[in-house]
């Protein structure tokens, strides 16, 4: 669960952290009358994504005419596949300098991480790849959390020993995220140094472990269906499926998250990346094959499928059906490939040659073959309009 800006930044005001003053603008009218109330604002896009600024969502504004113009632009702008639905007017600070402070879980380390670094401003991932070094970590014990002298030799090992009394106590704060609200993941970039001194999250990430969801109906009473994640994760889950967005452009589905890993790999050593993780279940449907792939074919970046079925407590002729049925139904006329194995393998392939869609005879092979087909040679593939793979000419 993944919250907007304001949304983070209202509930780490209520772990006594420091916020400039702020109001949410529905309408460019809104946005002028914070501006008037507020002085010189900060107009910004409210998406759960980075890189605002870069995409033109984040504006100054000095005067409310300023800020309704700077509205104006901003709401409705798609950023990274999401629509702005409103914007954040945050009094605009006098900025000396600029600190990143987060947490997250390090799932190679089976423990929570707390990062800081004197290099604000920045995404985490570019100041880890440009300087490593002005990162400091600390793993707290999970049973009693963070200690006052681990916090201070973290601030100092992050250069930062000046500021070592504020710092400290901020983190102690933004720390109670993850016991009071189940929090996965928190960032403060920039938590900002005015030049009166003060200690003030410029910008706020908030993400709670969607599984202790039961224990905050409060907070989705209080934000109401703004709060979402990545849309196509959004549309799965509302269908019941287990998925992840990633950054390909293979769409990837399995039954069981160690088939649709092993799916992700062979796709990767075919040369290809995968678009998500896709995860139908030990018992799956033909309804939930054809919701699996209503949802992959929603992203646009798709060129092609590779479905990866064992069937064990699967049925194969269930399976082909529903890809068959999914197929006709969405008009699909991208690439689709079949690996079905086990249980009913031969009917849930004879169902699919019927249907003029033919299964891959190995993973292995049927990877190579979606890879080929996904990212063909300028007029060498011809793709069939109902979606099965044809053989290159």
């Amino acid at each position: 669960m993944k919250l907007l800006e304001y949304q983070a930044k209202e509930l780490l005001a209520s772990l006594g952290i420091p916020i400039p003053p702020g109001r949410v603008a529905r309408t460019p009218d809104e946005a002028a009358a914070a501006c008037a109330e507020l002085g010189p604002v900060a107009i910004k896009a409210q998406v759960p994504v980075g890189g605002r600024g870069k995409a033109g969502g984040i504006k100054l504004a000095k005067t409310p005419d300023e800020a309704r113009a700077a509205a104006q632009q901003i709401i409705g702008m798609d950023i990274k596949g999401f629509k702005v639905p409103l914007v954040y007017c945050e009094a605009a600070l006098e900025i000396e300098r600029e600190i990143y402070l987060g947490f997250t879980v390090d799932r190679d380390a089976r423990a929570n991480i707390l990062m800081l670094s004197s290099q604000g401003g920045m995404e985490i991932e570019q100041v880890a790849e440009e300087s490593p070094q002005s990162i400091a970590r600390l793993y707290p014990n999970p049973w009693r959390g963070p200690l006052d002298f681990e916090l201070t030799q973290l601030v100092y090992d992050a250069g930062l020993g000046e500021l070592a009394r504020p710092i400290s106590s901020l983190i102690k704060k933004l720390y109670r995220a993850i016991p009071d609200l189940d929090a996965v993941t928190a960032e403060i970039n920039p938590l900002v140094i005015t030049k009166k001194g003060e200690v003030i999250a410029g910008d706020a990430k908030l993400e709670i472990d969607e599984n202790a969801a039961w224990r905050h109906k409060d907070l989705e009473q209080r934000f109401g269906a703004v709060i979402e994640g990545d849309p196509y994760e959004v549309e799965a889950k509302k269908r019941g499926l287990t998925y992840v967005s990633l950054d390909g452009d293979i769409g990837i589905i399995g039954n069981g998250a160690g088939l649709c890993m092993s799916t992700l790999d062979l796709v990767q050593r075919a040369g290809g990346k995968a678009s998500n993780f896709c995860d139908i279940g030990g018992g799956a449907k033909a309804e939930t094959v054809e919701n699996a792939l209503a949802v992959i074919l929603m992203n646009p970046r798709v060129k092609g499928v590779l479905i990866n079925v064992f069937g064990g407590i699967t049925r194969g002729d269930e399976v082909a059906r529903g890809i068959v049925t999914a197929r006709d139904r969405l008009q699909m006329k991208l690439p689709l490939v079949v690996r079905l194995s086990g249980t009913r393998e031969e009917e849930g392939r004879a169902i699919l040659r019927e249907h003029g869609i033919e299964p891959g005879v190995s993973a292995w092979e049927a990877a190579q073959k979606i890879v080929d087909l996904a990212s063909p040679p300028r007029g060498e593939v011809a793709r069939s309009a109902g979606g099965g793979a044809q053989t290159p000419k």
